[in-house]
């Protein structure tokens, strides 16, 4: 059976997910998250539970076997007190110094 891995790549108003299937670069969009408050600092944590819960209710449905996080320092930090543990163990790689390469289309 082939891997199913996610892509994120979000920072504190929009989060993306990409799918790919086993070792091909074919990403396919999976869900665009958007916080409409992005403007306001303390809606960060409330999105960021939202992207968490997300990943959690897709990980229980088996929609994806491991995650790869391309996401925005700051929002990162914020993120993974979010993850529950079982999500947190799917996380195989974690794209902090080259976050600008995944900066997120404003469209």
């Amino acid at each position: 059976m082939t891997a199913i891995t996610w892509v994120l790549a979000a920072d504190g108003s929009r989060a993306r997910i990409f799918e790919t299937h086993g070792l091909k670069v074919d990403l396919q969009q999976v869900e665009d998250l958007k916080n409409p408050l992005a403007r306001m600092p303390q809606e960060s944590d409330t999105f960021a539970q939202s992207v968490a819960d997300f990943l959690e209710r897709s990980r229980v449905q088996h929609r994806f076997d491991r995650l790869r996080l391309a996401v925005e320092p700051k929002f990162l930090r914020v993120l993974r007190e979010h993850l529950s543990s079982e999500t947190s163990k799917l996380v195989y790689d974690e794209a902090r110094d080259d976050v600008p390469r995944y900066r997120l289309d404003r469209s």
